[in-house]
């Protein structure tokens, strides 16, 4: 190892003791969840939520009791270790009654995947009646990305619910890496919800969206603004900041509606490009204006209004 190697690494180790640096490193304390691990449970708790689907494809009523037992008993084990790594990091407890926590919060998530799957279920349902292009409920379970997000998020947000540190946002980013969707574990969503194409949704953490509500790519449902403590200057946390999305609500895609107090009635229609920061009435189609377009042919410009309509 030559003379720069040797300056290369003490400078590094050098950052690890500055306490500028203290926020980008992990040393000397007790093991964070694995994100490998996480992501090997998310695809096991996929092969629940849709049997036969996955990995194992010959499943059918003589074996699915053989099939969901070996699961769950490894799932349980394994969560156990990722939430109690979890746990021990965001809590100052003592490890008997850290893992004793961290094993009802197991058992108790678990128990969650009957209720996952019936919200699911109406999910894909919503996927098939919402979109033409769907031939049939296998082709929403493999290639649409929006049910792929969606089924993670509602495993995210039964483990949020139950105050699981840290391991819900990674179920969600992991989602969201791959499809491309972003939507926090801490949203509250309702039934048949189906999000179209999918891609650049992102849904805050304070959402709350009611039920039979679709939305298109480039979606935004989020904060306004950020209010500060006037004694600190502190991000005030905890506060409702992103819309509410009330039931049979159409969302059009890069439509962006932003605010904690921001309400979109139930029926409303929200057109594409629209930006909203304050409440919408049911029933009322928003749009923005008119564009007008130009062609460029080689003839003179030629200008032409079109008539959107949604």
């Amino acid at each position: 190892m030559n003379q720069r190697h040797n300056a290369l690494i003490r400078a590094i180790l050098n950052t690890y003791d500055d306490s500028a640096f203290r926020g980008i490193h992990h040393l000397g304390q007790c093991s964070l969840p694995s994100y490998r691990e996480v992501v090997e449970i998310v695809k096991d708790l996929y092969e629940l939520a849709f049997p036969g689907y996955g990995r194992h494809q010959k499943l059918n009523q003589d074996n699915a009791l053989y099939h969901v037992g070996h699961l769950i008993d490894e799932l349980d084990n394994r969560l156990r270790t990722q939430i109690l790594r979890a746990i021990r990091n965001a809590e100052d407890c003592c490890e008997e009654a850290a893992a004793k926590q961290a094993a009802d919060l197991s058992l108790a998530f678990l128990e969650k995947i009957p209720l996952v799957r019936e919200n699911l279920a109406t999910d894909v349902q919503a996927a098939f009646d919402g979109d033409p292009a769907a031939k049939n409920f296998s082709e929403i379970v493999f290639c649409y990305p929006g049910l792929a997000a969606v089924t993670l998020f509602r495993f995210a947000h039964e483990m949020h619910l139950l105050g699981v540190p840290l391991i819900p946002r990674m179920i969600t980013e992991y989602a969201h890496s791959k499809t491309g969707i972003d939507i926090h574990p801490g949203a509250v969503i309702g039934r048949r919800f189906f999000i179209d194409h999918g891609t650049g949704v992102v849904i805050g953490e304070t959402t709350e969206i009611g039920d039979d509500v679709k939305i298109y790519q480039g979606v935004t449902l989020g904060a306004l603004s950020f209010a500060r403590d006037e004694a600190t200057g502190d991000l005030v946390r905890d506060t409702k900041r992103h819309p509410t999305i009330e039931n049979n609500v159409v969302i059009y895609a890069n439509a962006t509606i932003l605010g904690g107090r921001t309400r979109i009635g139930h029926h409303a229609v929200i057109g594409s490009s629209a930006w909203i920061t304050r409440s919408v009435a049911p029933y009322i189609t928003v749009t923005i204006e008119n564009p007008r377009l130009r062609y460029r042919d080689g003839s003179p410009v030629e200008e032409q209004q079109i008539d959107w309509q949604i």
